[in-house]
């Protein structure tokens, strides 16, 4: 609402200024008409320009200038040649456009390593205590997240960079039942995280067109230009990013970091549900998720039974406990 305010106020007083400007020569309309054609253009000019990131906009800023001083020094250089008087003027002239273009496009193309004001030094935000977690497509169609975020175990802003926006519609659009789902998932828990008014989640636009590689590669290049951390459940892109000094947030490591010990020797109670790989084993699973190997389970399929551990098995995909038959 502020940003349409602040047109409409612009094209009225681009109007007020096309009839003073008008009034001058007697001619008011010409001159309103000319003012708001004009104001109306520069409108749109913005509006299309509304993707452009802060970060490319300072690049090119900083190419435009170190491209005008290397102009000036050549243009110096020459004029110590005794050349005429208009020869030198369009020299300079010539030399300015040269060098502003190829330090802009320069700047604008290395943006991601440039570093505003002072070099070496990356500027953060210090109203962000908690620095900025990105999130890949694996950890927001997995929506636990989410759930961690609300209990205050994952704080920060959370960023969602556009390229995981476009892998998210195509899941979304594909012909696959599998991948359709789990990109409207994906979809469905960004709708609510961002109607949630505790949660403090943007969008970042700049899609890194010009980076090799795919979606991974890019999540790791973006984190470390934020010097953010990076929330995923792909196990692949934890090591991947973890080698590239990138912190990494697994919500699978949560998960078995905050799982219950189980001890050699305790006694349970646990469902079996379902065969094993060997002739007489039974599986049953814990709350949490956590399989249950059982000797001599087999035959207590759909049974409730009591055992005992035997032994815990760490995992990089999680733990797994074996245990026997406890005689009633």
């Amino acid at each position: 609402m502020s940003l349409l305010f602040i047109r409409i106020f612009f094209l009225v007083l681009s109007g007020a200024v096309g009839f003073l400007v008008g009034n001058i020569y007697d001619r008011e309309l010409p001159g309103i008409l000319i003012a708001v054609a004009g104001g109306a253009l520069l409108i749109l000019l913005e509006v299309s320009m509304k993707r452009v990131s802060v970060r490319g906009l300072s690049s090119i800023v900083f190419g435009l200038l170190f491209g005008v001083i290397m102009a000036k020094l050549v243009a110096d250089t020459i004029a110590l040649v005794p050349l005429n008087v208009s020869i030198l003027a369009s020299t300079r002239v010539v030399l300015t456009l040269i060098f502003a273009y190829l330090g802009a496009v320069i700047a604008l193309r290395g943006k991601d390593e440039f570093n505003l004001v002072i070099p070496y030094v990356r500027f953060r935000r210090t109203d962000l205590k908690d620095g900025v977690v990105v999130l890949d497509t694996s950890a927001i169609i997995d929506g636990r997240a989410f759930d961690v975020h609300k209990a205050h175990f994952l704080a920060g802003r959370l960023i969602v960079p556009r390229f995981v926006l476009h892998e998210l519609q195509r899941l979304a659009d594909s012909a696959d039942d599998l991948k359709r789902q789990r990109g409207r998932r994906g979809m469905e828990i960004l709708r609510v995280m961002q109607k949630n008014p505790d949660m403090e989640l943007h969008i970042h636009e700049d899609d890194l067109q010009g980076e090799p590689g795919g979606v991974d590669l890019k999540l790791v290049k973006l984190a470390k230009i934020l010097d953010a951390r990076l929330c995923t459940t792909d196990f692949n892109l934890s090591r991947m990013a973890a080698l590239q000094g990138v912190d990494v947030v697994n919500v699978n490591d949560l998960v078995t970091a905050v799982k219950p010990v189980v001890f050699a020797g305790e006694e349970l109670d646990i469902q079996i549900v379902k065969e094993g790989k060997e002739e007489t084993q039974g599986i049953g699973y814990l709350d949490d998720g956590t399989m249950v190997v059982v000797t001599e389970g087999r035959r207590h399929i759909g049974q409730k039974v009591k055992i005992a551990v035997t032994s815990v098995l760490q995992t990089q995909a999680g733990r797994m406990i074996f245990a026997r038959m406890v005689a009633h």
